[in-house]
């Protein structure tokens, strides 16, 4: 009887072991957990996040800094009187730095023997150089080299200098640049939401950008010999070695397709994180809103052809003076009424809440005005003039369908004319005060680079143009913020490298001059 006993417990014993280890592997798989990807299944969502965070921040801060909007406010904390929180500089750094992983795991993935594709590859450093180029604008030097890299176990990533970082993305440029002239791989349609997998046009949006950040770095004597000629040589010498954008078609912009659907992936960031009534409070600036109004501006006009249904194309509602703005930088207590504001998404089609052609990137527009300043310094020989003329005409376009790009069209001569805006060559190259070329220049690429990010702020940095009206309740000495601080969890998460970075840098604060600022 134990005998059998013992057998019988045997053969259980087995039985279980059997039973419990068979497909243990596959029983104890998660099916829903992902360990890897593919570089189609990352581009999307990250152009879709960094723009969102861009959309947000050009709202609230940029706007309100480049006096565009006013929002109405007694409280001494009020970008508009350049002051403002620490905690302003949390949200881009933390929106940034989580997409450049995607960017930057596209390449590593796209570069594996299984995945590879060097397509995804040129494009992923295109999008790695934009959105790094929006940190250093902003903060000045940033963990670049050992960013991203929280994988390998680099949790204290060290700060590059703002030189380093610059030089580091005209060589991804040009990697990129051969990338997609030699690849003959392709990306999927459903992957790319900006080009819907046109490589060709990807590469004019690399070059194209390589121009803006020429450009922005081209006043510092140690690289502006080298930079001017390399802008030349995109322009000018080599320009089917380094096609850029032709035309506003080119332009690189994400454009929501999802309508009001909170759903939907593709719906403008807006309607999702603004309700209606929050949408309307900022009251235009003067600065902006009367320029427009002053030369009779179509992306204004409520008649067809350019409005429609009484609606202007920038989904602008006049206020009680028309379209008439608010003073910027007024003492506490000092408030005017609001005047112009936006329409939200329920009583305008053309409201920016839900407007399809919020997703800026880079426009066509700009490149013309880079070229304009490029031919108006004697840089390239091509006619200032007339990049200034085309800059203008695009940029109208861009918002209003049916308004002319051709700039001998009568339809834009007639503007230009009326408005008194066009190019004038007895003006001054500069002037710190009144009107120069460099003023009208950058009047009107301030005017194209509304909705695109910081790139307002970054110009008004480089340049000094627009020139700002002063108001009287401006704090900080009434001196523009030329960057913003590092977040304050930074200061003790990786306290050594800050430190140093700081020292660097010389100080941490908003007045601290970044590398292509300083004389």
């Amino acid at each position: 009887m134990k005998r059998i006993l013992t057998v019988a417990l045997v053969l259980w014993t087995i039985i279980c072991f059997t039973a419990c280890t068979k497909d243990f592997e596959k029983i104890n798989t998660d099916p829903i957990s992902i360990t890897s990807t593919t570089p189609e299944k990352l581009l999307a969502p990250a152009l879709v996040n960094m723009l969102r965070t861009n959309l947000i921040r050009n709202r609230n801060f940029n706007n309100e800094l480049m006096q565009v909007t006013v929002t109405r406010s007694e409280d001494e904390n009020a970008v508009f009187r350049y002051d403002f929180r620490p905690n302003m500089a949390d949200y881009t750094w933390n929106g940034w730095y989580s997409e450049l992983t995607n960017f930057r795991d596209i390449y590593e993935i796209a570069s594996t023997e299984e995945y590879q594709n060097d397509a995804y590859k040129g494009i992923a450093l295109i999008c790695e150089v934009w959105g790094f180029s929006l940190l250093t604008d902003t903060y000045g030097d940033v963990p670049f080299t050992e960013a991203n890299k929280g994988k390998l176990g680099i949790v204290e990533p060290t700060f590059d200098t703002q030189k380093d970082i610059y030089m580091a993305f005209f060589d991804k440029l040009e990697e990129a640049n051969t990338l997609l002239s030699n690849s003959m791989a392709s990306v999927v349609e459903s992957s790319d939401p900006v080009y819907k997998g046109d490589v060709a046009s990807w590469r004019k949006f690399g070059n194209s950008l390589y121009l803006r950040l020429l450009l922005r770095v081209s006043g510092k004597a140690e690289v502006s010999a080298d930079v001017i000629a390399k802008i030349k040589e995109i322009i000018e010498d080599s320009p089917a070695q380094y096609p850029t954008f032709a035309s506003n078609e080119e332009s690189a912009v994400l454009k929501w397709t999802g309508g009001t659907v909170t759903t939907d992936p593709f719906t403008n960031p807006y309607v999702t994180s603004l309700r209606e009534i929050d949408f309307t409070i900022p009251s235009l600036c003067n600065f902006f809103i009367l320029k427009l109004s002053n030369w009779n501006d179509p992306r204004i006009d409520i008649d067809e052809p350019y409005g429609l249904n009484s609606r202007n194309r920038l989904g602008i509602a006049p206020g009680s003076g028309g379209f008439i703005g608010i003073e910027s930088g007024y003492e506490p207590g000092g408030a005017e009424d609001k005047q112009a504001y936006f329409y939200a998404f329920g009583t305008s089609d053309f409201s920016l809440h839900k407007n399809p052609l919020t997703g800026i990137i880079m426009t066509y527009a700009e490149l013309e005005f880079i070229k304009a300043e490029a031919a108006a310094k004697g840089w390239i020989s091509s006619s200032a003039a007339d990049h200034y003329h085309r800059g203008m005409a695009n940029a109208i376009h861009y918002w209003v369908p049916a308004f002319t790009t051709d700039i001998a069209d009568a339809e834009f001569t007639d503007y230009v004319t009326n408005a008194g805006i066009g190019w004038d060559d007895a003006l001054p190259l500069d002037a710190s005060t009144g009107d120069s070329k460099m003023e009208r220049i950058h009047v009107q690429k301030y005017i194209c680079l509304f909705m695109t990010d910081f790139q307002q702020w970054f110009e008004h940095r480089r340049t000094g143009h627009p020139i700002l009206p002063k108001g009287p309740g401006l704090r900080n000495g009434g001196n523009l913020p030329v960057r913003l601080n590092y977040p304050v969890y930074v200061q003790s998460a990786n306290s050594t490298n800050y430190r140093r970075a700081v020292a660097s840098m010389g100080g941490d604060s908003i007045n601290t001059l970044v590398w292509w600022q300083k004389p």
